[in-house]
């Protein structure tokens, strides 16, 4: 595979920086159901959170030659995002690397693959999103893509999207939509906090929702 890297258009730094007190869930339901990663992707420490732009990259399974290059791709307050196939065998990033990372200013990794050095991670706050833990070595001779489009879990990924992790999940956010998804976040986040304080004084959420109506129409009776 050839090594090609390309330049890309980012959402803007303070656009970024609002989203980062939203949640996962949150963007995903105002995105309109969209652009959840798999449920296998965890961050390695619960309390670790991410938000920031996707540099992309393509990797080889068992590989992380491509990955090193990344770092120095990537600029302050991007989000790594590596495509490694959901291959497990392998920890193709560690503790060496995230302080790279972090001495480049970057704001994360997300992979669909395996990582170490879990501990030595979590102790220096640099977020990790991986399918699991690995502590096999990579070879490093193999080329790959940095900053083209991505396919993870049926989710096309852009560079220069966004990117949010926290503890239920990861969620990419089209960078053309992103004001457009963040103003829809604040809304929904408004409405739960009415919805909530209904709840506090008695209310059901099967009157609120509706529910108790399609039990009914459903068939369940109570005796």
């Amino acid at each position: 595979m050839a090594q090609v890297i390309r330049t890309i258009e980012r959402v803007p730094a303070e656009l970024v920086t609002r989203y980062k007190d939203l949640s996962s869930a949150t963007v995903y339901e105002a995105s309109g159901a969209r652009g959840a990663l798999s449920s296998r992707i965890k961050p390695v420490s619960p309390d670790m959170k991410l938000c920031g732009t996707a540099i992309t990259v393509k990797v080889r399974p068992g590989d992380n030659l491509i990955l090193h290059k990344a770092i120095y791709v990537a600029q302050p307050g991007d989000v790594i995002i590596a495509d490694a196939e959901g291959f497990p065998e392998a920890g193709p990033w560690g503790e060496i690397m995230a302080v790279a990372a972090m001495a480049r200013g970057i704001a994360g990794l997300v992979i669909n693959g395996s990582v170490r050095d879990s501990q030595a991670m979590s102790d220096l706050g640099f977020p990790v999103f991986s399918c699991g833990l690995c502590i096999k070595g990579t070879e490093k001779i193999s080329l790959g893509l940095i900053n083209h489009p991505l396919n993870m879990d049926n989710i096309t990924i852009i560079p220069g999207d966004l990117i949010l992790g926290d503890r239920d999940g990861v969620v990419a956010v089209k960078r053309e939509e992103a004001d457009d998804i963040f103003r829809k976040s604040l809304a929904r986040e408004e409405k739960e906090k009415t919805i909530k304080e209904r709840l506090r004084k008695g209310e059901s959420t099967l009157d609120i929702y509706g529910f108790g109506e399609i039990l009914r129409t459903r068939g369940l009776t109570e005796e």
